[in-house]
């Protein structure tokens, strides 16, 4: 789980530096000595792509999920199965266990009804 928490801190750095980088151009164009239509054009072409980078960024997060999510599945898959399996295994023990207590009582009845039959 650590490789998931240090991935997901990658992450969020590379955005800051991602957002910081994109304030800064923003900031940049803004102070810069051009015109209006210059700088709206700047601004509209900037805000395309963080708009585009944010779109793949979101479309990235969802197939990690979806990964994330198929691979729990897998995992609770295997151990329900595990757990199936086990208890099959119990159920067979305590059924040859109690069918062996049965006829050791059978047995045990057997001779002493044939002890006491000798007996009288």
């Amino acid at each position: 789980m650590s490789n998931d928490d240090s991935a997901g801190q990658m992450g969020a750095f590379f955005a800051g530096i991602l957002i910081g980088g994109l304030i800064g151009a923003a900031t940049a164009l803004l102070m810069a000595p051009q015109s209006g239509e210059e700088t709206r054009k700047q601004l509209s072409k900037a805000s395309n792509e963080i708009r585009d980078k944010a779109q793949d960024s979101l479309e990235d997060a969802r197939e990690r999920a979806e990964a994330t999510i198929a691979d729990a599945r897998r995992r609770a898959e295997r151990i329900i199965e595990e757990a199936r399996e086990r208890a099959d295994q119990i159920a067979s023990d305590t059924r040859s266990q109690v069918e062996k207590t049965a006829h050791d009582a059978r047995e045990a009845a057997h001779r002493a009804s044939t002890a006491a039959s000798g007996e009288s």
